[in-house]
């Protein structure tokens, strides 16, 4: 189950933010890491990431992380195909009908006897 971890990490500078997402990355599981709204958020996505030790392990090196959310990351569901109504075309070849004029010639004009 891939899931959506939200960590509140005081990070004040671009070096602070660069140490975090390094120990984010290095979690068994993560697939992602990024840094969410006014740059006091860690964003962390994976399958099977204890959220627990990352918040842990935050802390050791921050002094203060603090789990905002844990949510499952749902795949996004592939829209369907529309289906197409049966098509009534006709190429322009078939549709020109052709008009022969039917002879009758009555009674034989000739007759051999």
């Amino acid at each position: 189950m891939k899931q959506k971890i939200v960590i509140k990490v005081a990070m004040g500078s671009d070096k602070a933010k660069s140490k975090a997402m390094k120990i984010a990355v290095a979690m068994e599981g993560v697939s992602s890491v990024s840094v969410g709204k006014d740059n006091d958020q860690l964003q962390v996505v994976g399958e099977g990431v204890d959220s627990v030790c990352l918040a842990k392990s935050l802390r050791k090196k921050f002094c203060f992380a603090d789990i905002v959310s844990v949510q499952e990351v749902k795949p996004p569901k592939p829209e369907p195909t529309p289906c197409l109504p049966p098509c009534d075309y006709q190429p322009p070849w078939l549709a020109i009908q052709h008009e022969f004029p039917v002879c009758d010639t009555g009674p034989p004009n000739c007759v051999v006897m």
